[in-house]
């Protein structure tokens, strides 16, 4: 994922229709400040001027449901639980696993995607399934997030040790690590893995899976009625289709 500049001087209502990146403060009544990434594609990338994505959607229609409008800050994955946590941001919402750690600095509501953690390789790699790495490979994973935390770990605990692991901004600088020869192997979220193999000759998506996971949107601790009021939107789009509806025009089974 590459640094995006954030888009000043819109109008507001040019802001609403696409979600262009804002500083206004977060919890003032009418408004929702949403946290993302986006450089994760399908879920939030730029396009021109323009953030799209499955949390794009997903997030104008929640807003929708509730009566507010919605405005979005494009920041480094890394620092979005720290600005929900701070008040900066209503809620953070860029591809987000529900983690046990994460769970202690915000609280998260309802599911509302599965995703899978996938392995991307080089198509020549002697790397040919999760099992053939190790702590003597360099793995190279997006800084804060699960494919991060996952394979930081210990060993013993299923990781392979920092020392293993090179972390980087986002996923395209990881990818292009790969490219160069720098890593042996690249850590994250199925969906974007394919759009960075797709993009980038020469690379593969190993078969097995590296971990199986659940998206869920993060508010302040504390902040239930928020949770709740999202929790209840989640469920009206899910019940109606609309949820399934937006995944499927961004992945093609």
């Amino acid at each position: 994922m590459k640094n995006f500049k954030k888009i000043a001087g819109l109008a507001l209502a040019a802001a609403l229709a696409v979600g262009t990146l804002t500083s206004c403060k977060a919890g003032s009544g009418s408004k929702l400040i949403m946290a993302t990434n986006a450089t994760f594609p399908p879920y939030e990338y730029v396009d021109g001027k323009t953030m799209k994505g499955i949390d794009i959607d997903i997030a104008n229609a929640l807003a929708k449901k509730m009566g507010k409008k919605l405005e979005i800050e494009d920041v480094e994955f890394d620092s979005i639980i720290a600005g929900v946590s701070q008040g900066k941001y209503d809620f953070g919402m860029a591809g987000m696993t529900v983690t046990p750690d994460r769970k202690k600095n915000v609280d998260f509501t309802d599911s509302y995607a599965n995703a899978v953690q996938s392995v991307i390789v080089a198509e020549d790699s002697p790397i040919k399934s999760v099992d053939d790495i190790s702590s003597k490979n360099k793995i190279g994973v997006q800084q804060g997030t699960t494919g991060d935390i996952y394979a930081s770990d210990s060993p013993k605990n299923g990781g392979y040790g920092e020392d293993a692991v090179v972390k980087y901004k986002s996923g395209p600088d990881a990818v292009e690590a790969l490219k160069q020869g720098k890593v042996d192997c690249v850590i994250i979220d199925n969906e974007p893995a394919k759009a960075y193999v797709k993009a980038n000759k020469g690379l593969k998506i190993l078969d097995s899976a590296y971990a199986n996971e659940k998206y869920a949107i993060c508010v302040k601790k504390g902040n239930d009625s928020l949770r709740k009021d999202l929790n209840k939107a989640l469920k009206e789009l899910k019940d109606d289709g609309t949820i399934d509806s937006i995944v499927s025009k961004y992945i093609k089974e």
